[in-house]
């Protein structure tokens, strides 16, 4: 992460949204790319992730990792959206996401939860994303719609960690 534009704000938005979908119940699923040689989640990632399977792949397609197909393939038949935070957009994220979209998921990108090296490479992401037919939306955008109302038990939960 310390080669990545904005590793800081990346890291808070995924522990924004780490937070949230444990709080509304979705099921989480993580990678690590080549923990052997490119080393851990960022430090304070570490606490939050301890219940969450972490396939390691080398492949930069995480669906193209057979144990992280096989746990998209076990997920509910209602599950047909992924949202994804991580590192790099025009890499890893790209290419899951295109991966996703050949398993008929919707990719939802949160696009203040994900960075490449570069700022230009990151933005250049987003867009063939987008172009790819993902949705691209900040991490605030992408709660509340999962939200869909206030006052609710949940909203009550989330709150503080989206204000």
């Amino acid at each position: 992460m310390n080669q990545i534009h904005e590793a800081d704000r990346i890291t808070e938005t995924i522990i924004k949204m780490v937070h949230c979908a444990k709080i509304l119940g979705l099921p989480i699923i993580a990678n690590t790319q080549y923990k052997k040689g490119l080393g851990p989640y960022a430090a304070s990632l570490e606490g939050l992730m301890d219940d969450i399977i972490r396939p390691d792949k080398t492949e930069f397609n995480g669906l193209a990792n057979s144990e992280t197909k096989e746990l998209i393939k076990a997920l509910p038949v209602a599950v047909d959206t992924a949202i994804l935070v991580g590192v790099e957009t025009h890499i890893c994220i790209y290419q899951t996401a295109l991966g996703l979209m050949e398993h008929e998921f919707m990719p939802w990108v949160v696009a203040d939860g994900v960075s490449s090296r570069t700022i230009g490479n990151h933005q250049l992401g987003l867009a063939r994303l987008r172009d790819a037919g993902a949705v691209v939306g900040p991490a605030e955008m992408i709660v509340y719609e999962l939200l869909a109302k206030a006052g609710t038990p949940q909203f009550k939960e989330i709150l503080p960690h989206i204000i």
